[in-house]
């Protein structure tokens, strides 16, 4: 996957878990809140110091601190504080079980978080998912969407990428050729093609079929992905292609979607800007410039206020 590691919150050393549980308590307890310590040591820890202040907290006073948190604060703030509180994987499936519950689904985060991942994320989130929701991933997403878009997303919930394997140039040009005849060379799509190479292989290997493909039919994947194949199983193969070539820029997209038209995406902003913040956050502030001439910073500024927005800035790291 073409992702730059390249993180905007890396933790803190020497870090003392006790400590933080301490001033938490403190900036919790008696009349008011401060939430600006709240701000200052939650979004400079990593996920893993987190879950040992959280483990302090218990042991030190007795109390869940996300249940203290959550009677302390309120609105988009509490909103990101919680979602920095969570096991990453956690809150990637507490995202995936909200977009399908209740009438309709948004497909949008099923790509988002499943079309993205790599396979050892994806086996996580499923293993996950059955422990939270008594119930296989698989299954639900199943029930929630329908044809070759459900069949895709199948394949990459049931850990169908080989990652092992080596680049094989030989095969990518063999694979260039089945998604040549699958789409631009037959009238009609035969999308069941496109899934099993985009779901299948590994994203090191995809980008040697991409350029293959280029090769093959002077056309990039992506025109081809938009000339042949409509709705969202277009989206999810568009974003697979994307992320393959470049992650960073993909979720730039997404932020800026996300903060553009009437009212503001949140829970999108949150999801990505916690979600990416240890792995690539800084990358996506970087593409996000190039793209659209703006800061990242200077677009959640002007989407967000208060406390949520010091939050945000915080974990978008110095400009």
């Amino acid at each position: 996957m073409a992702t730059v590691h390249e993180p905007t919150v890396v933790g803190v050393s020497p870090f003392n878990a006790v400590e933080d549980a301490a001033a938490l308590r403190a900036a919790m307890k008696g009349f008011g809140t401060d939430e600006d310590a709240i701000i200052a040591i939650l979004t400079s820890r990593s996920n893993a110091q987190r879950q040992a202040i959280s483990q302090a907290f218990t042991h030190e006073y007795g109390r869940d601190l996300i249940e203290d948190l959550k009677s302390e604060l309120g609105g988009h703030f509490e909103d990101v504080i919680i979602a920095l509180m969570s096991p990453p994987a956690e809150y990637l499936c507490r995202e995936l079980h909200h977009c399908m519950d209740g009438m309709g689904t948004d497909e949008k985060v099923l790509v988002e978080i499943l079309c993205t991942r790599t396979k050892k994320e994806i086996a996580e989130i499923v293993e996950t998912y059955e422990r939270l929701y008594n119930r296989p991933l698989a299954e639900h997403m199943c029930s929630e969407t329908s044809g070759d878009f459900r069949r895709l997303l199948t394949l990459i919930v049931t850990g169908a990428r080989d990652e092992e394997a080596g680049v094989d140039q030989g095969r990518a040009a063999e694979a260039a050729q089945q998604l040549f005849d699958a789409g631009e060379a037959k009238w009609g799509t035969d999308e069941e093609i496109f899934n099993k190479i985009l779901a299948h292989e590994s994203f090191g290997q995809l980008r040697a079929i991409f350029e293959a493909y280029k090769n093959l039919s002077g056309r990039t994947i992506e025109q081809a992905i938009k000339a042949e194949i409509s709705g969202e199983l277009a989206e999810a193969l568009s974003a697979i292609v994307e992320c393959v070539e470049n992650a960073a820029a993909w979720f730039a997209q997404r932020l800026r979607d996300a903060m553009q038209g009437l009212g503001t995406d949140d829970r999108t902003l949150i999801r990505i800007l916690v979600s990416r913040a240890e792995l690539d956050l800084g990358a996506i502030k970087t593409e996000y410039e190039r793209l659209y001439d703006k800061t990242l910073a200077s677009e959640v500024r002007g989407e967000t206020s208060g406390d949520y927005r010091k939050a945000l800035i915080a974990l978008l790291g110095p400009a």
